[in-house]
Order: C-alpha cells, then sequence, then structure tokens
C-alpha cells in the first residue's frame, strides 16, 4: 500500500489557474487573501517595532556616572557605571540622575534639594567642567554624559563630597554685618543707597555651591587659601556703606593675610564656572587695592 501523500495544490499553482482563466472557489480564494492580509500586517507591524525600537535608542542619553562607597565590599574602588536614560525635552543633569537612581539603582547618591539653582547643593563635575545638575541641560552637552563629584574635595560616596572645609572658609571670614551706629527708632531700617546697593548686588548672589573653589588650581594646592566663595563674601560687606570703620578693617587684615586675596593668580577660573555669574575675580581685584590703600599712610 502506498504511503505518498497526494501534492496539495500550491499558491502558486492556484494563482496559475487563476491566470488561465480558470476560477478558484470562493473558501478558498478568501483563505488566500486572509493569507495575505495577515502578511502583510505582521511584516507592517515588525516595521513599526523596529522603528519605536530605533526612535527609542535614539531618545536615550548615555550616562556615565561616578561611583564609590567606601563602607561597601566591591564598591571600594571607584569606577563608573553606564546608565541609558529616556530624553524629554528640557530634562537637565540632575533629571537624568533621579531617573537613573529611581528606576536603576537605589543606591547612587547624590545632593540636592531645591532644583531652581539656588541651594547650590547639587554642583557636580560634569563633562569636565563645574556645573549645578538642576541647571545644565542634557541637550547642550555632548555624549556619553560624564558625571563625577566635585575634583579636589574628598569623596564621601558617589557623587557627595566633604564640605566641611568649604564651611569653615566661608565662616572664617566673619560673614555677617557689623555696623558701628543703629537707627535711633527700634523698627526704623539700616538704610543703603541705592548707588552702594548696585555696587555689593552680585556679591550677594552666591549661594554656596562650591562650584569656584573647586575650580581654584591655588585652592587645590594650598589647603589654607581662603578660596573665591569666602573672599566674594567677605566683599559683600567690606563694601556695604554700613559696614563699620573699625569692622571693615579688621576684615581687610583676614583678607590680606599670606593665604588671602594675594593668593589669587587671576586665572578667573572660579568666574567662569560661577552658576550665578558673579565677578569674583574682579571682586577680588578690588579688594587687593582696597588692602594697598588701608595700609598707605600719608606723614
Amino acid at each position: 500500500m502506498s504511503t505518498q501523500v497526494p501534492e496539495t495544490e500550491t499558491e502558486t499553482e492556484a494563482e496559475t489557474e487563476v491566470e488561465h482563466g480558470e476560477p478558484l472557489p470562493a473558501a478558498q480564494e478568501d483563505r488566500m487573501r486572509k493569507k495575505s492580509e495577515g502578511r502583510a500586517e505582521r511584516e507592517e507591524r515588525a516595521r513599526e517595532e523596529a522603528a519605536e525600537r530605533a526612535e527609542a535608542e535614539e531618545d536615550r542619553v548615555l550616562l556615565k556616572v561616578f561611583r564609590f562607597d567606601p563602607e561597601v565590599e566591591g564598591k571600594q574602588e571607584p569606577r563608573f557605571d553606564d546608565f541609558h536614560v529616556p530624553y524629554e525635552k528640557g530634562m537637565t543633569v540632575l533629571d537624568a540622575l533621579i531617573y537613573a537612581r529611581d528606576t536603576f539603582d537605589s543606591s547612587l547618591t547624590f545632593r540636592h534639594s531645591c532644583r531652581q539653582a539656588i541651594c547650590g547643593s547639587d554642583a557636580l563635575f560634569v563633562n569636565g567642567s563645574q556645573r549645578l545638575g538642576c541647571k545644565t541641560q542634557l541637550s547642550d552637552l555632548e555624549e556619553p554624559v560624564r558625571v563625577e563629584p566635585l575634583p579636589h574635595a574628598d569623596v564621601e560616596k558617589d557623587l557627595v563630597v566633604d564640605m566641611d572645609h568649604f564651611y569653615d572658609q566661608m565662616e572664617s571670614v566673619e560673614p555677617y554685618f557689623d555696623a558701628d551706629e543703629l537707627p535711633d527708632g527700634e523698627l526704623e531700617e539700616q538704610r543703603q543707597t541705592r548707588e552702594n546697593r548696585e555696587k555689593v548686588k552680585m556679591s550677594t548672589r552666591c549661594i554656596w555651591c562650591g562650584a569656584c573653589m573647586s575650580s581654584c588650581n591655588i585652592a587645590a594646592g594650598n589647603n589654607e587659601y581662603l578660596g573665591p566663595a569666602a573672599i566674594n563674601k567677605a566683599y559683600r560687606f567690606a563694601m556695604d556703606e554700613r559696614e563699620g570703620e573699625d569692622r571693615k578693617q579688621h576684615r581687610l587684615n583676614i583678607l590680606e593675610q599670606e593665604n588671602g586675596v594675594w593668593r589669587c593668580q587671576t586665572q578667573f577660573s572660579c568666574t567662569e564656572v560661577c552658576p550665578k555669574d558673579i565677578p569674583l575675580t574682579e571682586h577680588i581685584q578690588e579688594l587687593k587695592r582696597e588692602a594697598v590703600k588701608s595700609n598707605l599712610k600719608f606723614w
């Protein structure tokens, strides 16, 4: 007995029959039509999925983030981790870090608070420059976006650095107002002229982020140098017309010491990285002139 299976009519043969003028049964023609339509739908779906994958790849930004954790074995050796973050228009470096932490690795550690370039807590070293994470647009950066902690500071974990030395330097210039005379009335204001306010206005914008200190080569090599942020804070009070003369002289005595204004070599690196556009180098040079004038005696 033969076991040969009778050959079924192929689609090509069926199409040949149609070409020769022999119509197919309606049921078979309907199956062929549905088969053709199904194949077209699958091909279209495959093209759409490929386009979506390509678009998804285009709309992702590669972050290379510095990682270090002295308290966890296996993470004590500094390294960089890659994070592919979906890009959205207007996204900042801080937005991308938050997404990476919340989506990929909850142990990723960095400081942030107001997200409005006011608190100064998220100063980072991004693509080789000191920047605020919340102010830096991803669209302005080349990929991969390399995110590191501020240089010239001890790293505590990942992107968090020890700011104690920076705060000590800020406090060393006694950043508070001290007038010789107070107004007579209990609720009377300590008035300041409009011109004097304009003079000190930019210096009041400092947000204590530490970016300028991190960029300063002198501060990197001399741990005793006051640094541009502290000197700028001293400028804010020394140049205020309401400052008492004795207090101003005392402040200038602090600034003209060996590790004060004279250590500045006018490299402008602090001015370039300041996120609030404070003319730090200009303020330092003006305090140098004030220090010289205060020591001039004519007799």
